[in-house]
């Protein structure tokens, strides 16, 4: 989204998007781990291992997607083509991830690294981290996802007539 607000082109944007869910994926799932009373540096160690090829499947998968759609890498945020497609791509690429994590987890690898350390009763000032829930955070995302795709659905709405079929139509 950052790269098509900014209008840059389809590796630029590519590049931000990758970044970015590496970024707030190790974040995300460091959380739980910093709660339970790990330190930063042996939290990030355990995410690191847990989580890397997951996310990088799904980027893969996610922007994939994104670059084969007609149109989708082009749309501008207030366009549907660039909402579908997000859901698409993001839709597909949890279900490219999906065999990946459990691949892992059968052999005591991926999240099954940092299953112990989730529901752990935080003390003192750990207490202040957050506990994102996963079902809250995909509320979140469809919540976001639907509120783009309303936005950009009533604005096509509002534009004026660009197919003199339609201008003549309207006569």
């Amino acid at each position: 989204m950052i790269g098509t607000a900014l209008g840059l082109g389809t590796w630029a944007t590519i590049g931000i998007a990758v970044g970015l869910a590496f970024l707030f994926g190790y974040v995300l799932s460091t959380l739980p781990l910093l709660r339970a009373g790990l330190g930063v540096g042996a939290a990030l160690g355990i995410v690191l291992a847990a989580d890397t090829l997951s996310i990088a499947t799904m980027e893969l998968v996610d922007n994939s997607v994104m670059a084969l759609v007609p149109g989708a890498m082009e749309a501008g945020l207030v366009n549907p083509v660039f909402w579908l497609s997000m859901m698409l791509a993001l839709t597909v690429a949890f279900f490219a991830a999906w065999p990946v994590n459990r691949y892992l987890l059968a052999r005591g690898k991926g999240h099954a690294l940092t299953h112990e350390y989730h529901g752990a009763e935080p003390s003192g000032a750990r207490r202040f981290i957050p506990d994102l829930a996963t079902p809250t955070l995909v509320a979140a995302i469809t919540a976001f996802m639907l509120g783009g795709l309303v936005v950009s659905v009533a604005d096509d709405l509002d534009a004026e007539p660009t197919s003199p079929h339609s201008a003549s139509a309207l006569r």
